[in-house]
């Protein structure tokens, strides 16, 4: 079959997403591959479909089990033989699987890195016909990437072992500049096509909101959404127990999720929000990587993580199907405290040189820094994410929050002499440099023990802004630190200095427009931007349930059914028969022979109720 009849066939798509056609197109002549592409952008049938039209065998490296399980439970409901070898298998099992790779039954093998270089699974390897290696999660084989996990460095020695080099493909959704380069070097990439499909997911609605009680916040989000799933992430296991009990007595169907827990809780409780059970996973970020599930309709951070490739990765696992979705960061300044508490006390990595440790340090403190300055920015968040990542973006999205709640212009030449007049006469009195909660206190005039044993009670500056509220203040050097007037220089204790663009503010040669959000509250705004998927309705509800109950009976999750996107669509469509059914997005010949007669019958019961309703 030729390739757009397999993905029809297979993966119920009529045509290919951006950039998909030509990664398999490389791949069936032969090229390596490296593509860069968002959550939800398709990577997975980048190298499924080649898999299906290669002789052999494809191996795919993926780095957590519930990652291969949910990828293997897909590819079999849509009809494609797939497997995977990993400490999750029974001996009876593992000897079954062993067997039919023998046989040539698989199209594709998912293995972790951990097994490539054992004794056992090269000698299997040898004997398979491998026609390519896909490596999932590509990033982590880059000690700047925010996953970085050893094993992946063994995958170059595997493929030395092997008879013939088969096509070597990899794949990632965030990757910077460097962890690209990274990937290509680390993995011997052969002349790649590299294919980088964009940053931006217009169906994602991303916010900052800082409220002062984050519990209470939360708690009227989700009442507002009663039919939807979601996750919300703690920074802490603490947090984590904190947030999942008080949602449960607000009786909101939450399970939590974080390492400390026993194996057999975590595994049930992440089987209870994959299969819908539970509408909420109250989660560190140990939860996540393995999930597959498409109908997450909202990713909250209660607190602000450490750096921007885990934020997207993280808030990027709502909407995979294409669906509206909303993504809220809960901001504190307290929380940057925290993250870096978890970077200054994170556990070495022995494999790296003690250089090389402080190094990451850096690195990990700039990350944070970086992640700080977007929860502080009042310009366009989608902007300011897509550039992070090394691609242009037009300020103004006119969909993410601060874009939605419009922004008014202050001038504050006035109020920026002042602070940065502080600065200067701290920086005076001590070379070292003073922090940033220190000048807010000084312009306060605070009586706080540490202002006068600085002396800071002693300089002109002391008091010139006491009736301001600390605040404001402190949002005003946000964005004098923004705007590049002001800079922090050291990690563990950050001082705060002038950089040479504040000589033309002091001397009164320059004003300085403050750009902020309106008061207004945009947490009634629509989730959905340009291009994005209406959902809802008592169809789509009535197709749901339909979904449900298939899942409950063939014990899978309602995702592998078919997604969000794909009911909403067959809700929009009302197909009468098996023709019309499979013109629907997402339903593949397989699929629309198990569960066509099922979903067809619905629909007509719900035209013949809906002809009935309209004659009474």
């Amino acid at each position: 079959m030729e390739k757009i009849s397999l993905l029809k066939t297979f993966f119920g798509h009529e045509g290919f997403r951006t950039g998909q056609e030509a990664m398999v197109d490389a791949i069936l002549s032969g090229r390596d591959v490296l593509g860069v592409m968002p959550t939800g952008a398709g990577k997975s049938v980048c190298y499924q479909l080649p898999a299906l039209m290669l002789p052999g065998v494809t191996l795919v490296v993926s780095p957590l089990i519930s990652l291969m399980k949910d990828q293997v439970g897909a590819l079999l409901q849509s009809g494609v033989p797939a497997a995977y070898i990993n400490s999750s298998l029974s001996q009876e099992e593992y000897f079954d699987v062993i067997d039919r790779v023998r046989r040539g039954a698989y199209k594709l093998l998912y293995v972790a890195p951990e097994r490539l270089l054992t004794d056992g699974f090269l000698n299997l390897a040898k004997k398979m016909r491998i026609s390519m290696l896909a490596v999932d999660e590509a990033h982590c084989v880059s000690q700047w990437g925010q996953d970085f996990r050893p094993s992946y460095l063994q995958i170059p020695e595997f493929i030395r072992q092997l008879d013939k080099r088969p096509v070597l493909g990899a794949f990632t959704a965030t990757a910077t500049r460097q962890v690209k380069e990274d990937i290509a070097r680390l993995l011997l990439l052969e002349d790649p096509l590299q294919i980088t499909t964009g940053f931006d997911r217009p169906n994602l609605f991303f916010r900052v909101e800082k409220p002062k009680n984050k519990s209470a916040w939360l708690l009227k989000f989700l009442e507002e959404r009663p039919g939807e799933s979601g996750i919300v992430y703690c920074a802490t296991r603490k947090l984590v127990e904190a947030v999942s009990q008080e949602l449960s007595i607000r009786g909101i169907p939450a399970v939590k999720y974080h390492a400390g827990l026993p194996d057999e809780e975590r595994i049930q409780n992440q089987e209870d929000f994959v299969n819908d059970t539970a509408r909420v996973m109250v989660a560190t970020n140990a939860f996540g990587m393995g999930i597959d599930k498409s109908n997450v309709s909202f990713v909250v951070h209660y607190n602000m993580p450490k750096d921007m490739e885990s934020y997207y990765q993280e808030a990027g696992r709502a909407g995979r199907d294409g669906s509206a979705a909303q993504c809220v960061l809960l901001f504190a300044p307290g929380d940057v405290s925290t993250a870096k508490y978890l970077i200054l006390n994170s556990q070495d990595n022995e494999t790296l040189t003690e250089e090389e440790q402080e190094l990451v340090r850096r690195r990990d403190l700039n990350r944070l820094s970086q992640m700080a300055a977007y929860c502080r920015t009042h310009q366009c968040l989608r902007a300011h994410l897509v550039r992070y990542f090394g691609e242009d973006y037009p300020e103004g999205c006119g969909s993410c929050g601060n874009c939605k709640s419009g922004l008014e212009s202050r001038d504050i030449t006035l109020e920026a002499q002042k602070i940065l007049s502080a600065v200067a006469r701290a920086e005076r009195k001590y070379r070292r440099g003073v922090g940033v909660n220190s000048i807010i206190l000084m312009l306060s005039g605070s009586k706080e023990r540490r202002v006068s044993q600085l002396g800071l009670d002693k300089l002109p500056t002391y008091g010139i802004m006491k009736d301001v509220d600390r605040k404001l203040i402190r949002d005003y050097m946000d964005f004098l630190i923004q705007e590049e007037y002001l800079c922090t220089q050291g990690d563990e204790y950050p001082v705060v200095r002038l950089t040479g663009n504040a000589r033309g503010v002091l001397s009164g040669e320059e004003k300085v427009t403050y750009l902020y959000r309106k008061t207004e509250k945009p947490e009634s705004l629509p989730a959905r931007s340009a291009g994005a998927v209406e959902s809802g309705g008592p169809l789509f509800e009535e197709l749901r349930a339909l979904r449900r109950k298939l899942a409950q009976e063939e014990r899978i999750p309602p995702y592998m059914i078919f997604s969000n996107a794909t009911l909403e669509d067959m809700a929009r469509r009302r197909p009468g028969d098996m023709a019309g059914f499979m013109e629907v997005s997402g339903v593949g010949e397989v699929k629309a022979g198990k569960y066509g007669r099922a979903f067809l019958d619905k629909l007509r019961e719900w035209e013949e109720n809906e002809q009935e309703g309209q004659t009474a």
